[in-house]
């Protein structure tokens, strides 16, 4: 782990990652009120957590979140990258409607990362494919989330009834925490099938839980439709186009808590999102390596065609 920062720079530095000149600014600036958490902490945490984060934002399309004046404040999506930035950050170009191109940012080392952070991005949104084959995913997930009058318990038992579906078929499964409130469950799938035909399987194992276990989960796509006290198991974060928090992002919700990769066994005895903290998450990492590394892996990937 470095220390990007020294006590003695003040409100304003340029430091050098890798040869690479990164300024940094608005270092004070108060980004979390409840504990007092500045911009600094920020990017000191993901300076920190970047051998093991930076693996899942390799050679993908990233869109930005600002948050200028912090958790609290409002924020704005960036999906073009924007200009000015330094000659050697990274373009994904990726087609959209009517012929329109958008050139995303790419996160592929330390000094792209901390520019990025350094924008006023507190949590970090991976395309899903590559840019290599960006209509191409290599995994597959659902996130779980309570529906009013559910909470985290609640959606740790669904979590378990995933998996032990996904058990079922084969897939391999990998679970963290999302840092709001709920939890992401990731299969590792060999890249192949469209995005469209990864939804579509994820809507299937879905609708198949929400049948199996109709007291519990819903997947209903229409906020009015999902029942009371249940928990949306979302298979429509797969469609083309959508991103989620990435592994080891800060969220920015009260005590900065992080969407941290956690066990099935840590899920069994119970965990809760505010357990993982940056510190917390940062010693996790030392101590115990990237928890998903699976998800970055060539080895041990689901075919998805096995099930067509």
């Amino acid at each position: 782990m470095s220390q990007v920062l020294s006590p003695k720079d003040g409100d304003s530095a340029t430091i050098d990652v890798g040869g690479r000149k990164v300024a940094l600014t608005n270092l004070r600036k108060r980004f979390w009120t409840d504990p007092l958490l500045v911009k600094r902490d920020l990017i000191q945490y993901y300076a920190d957590i970047a051998p093991v984060l930076l693996p899942h934002l390799r050679h993908r399309a990233m869109v930005m979140k600002g948050y200028p004046d912090g958790a609290d404040g409002e924020f704005f999506y960036m999906k073009r990258a924007p200009q000015p930035r330094p000659e050697w950050i990274q373009i994904c170009s990726i087609p959209h409607r009517r012929g329109n191109v958008i050139d995303f940012a790419i996160v592929n080392d330390l000094a792209a990362l901390l520019w990025m952070i350094n924008l006023g991005c507190i949590d970090l949104h991976p395309w899903y494919g590559r840019c290599d084959d960006f209509d191409r995913p290599d995994f597959l997930h659902f996130d779980l989330d309570p529906v009013p009058g559910a909470g985290f318990q609640e959606v740790l038992k669904v979590a378990l009834i995933v998996r032990q579906a996904l058990d079922s078929l084969g897939m391999p499964a990998y679970v963290k925490t999302t840092g709001s409130r709920g939890i992401h469950v990731y299969v590792p799938i060999v890249r192949g099938p469209l995005q469209k035909e990864v939804w579509a399987v994820a809507k299937v194992l879905a609708l198949d839980l929400e049948t199996r276990h109709p007291n519990l989960v819903t997947a209903q796509y229409r906020v009015a439709r999902r029942p009371h006290g249940h928990v949306l198991v979302d298979y429509n974060q797969n469609a083309w186009g959508r991103t989620l928090a990435s592994a080891y992002s800060v969220r920015p919700r009260p005590y900065a808590p992080v969407s941290a990769p956690v066990t099935w066994e840590e899920v069994e005895r119970g965990v809760r999102i505010e357990d993982f903290t940056m510190a917390v998450t940062r010693a996790r990492a030392a101590r115990l390596g990237d928890l998903w590394k699976p998800l970055v892996s060539a080895e041990g990937r689901f075919d998805l065609s096995r099930l067509f």
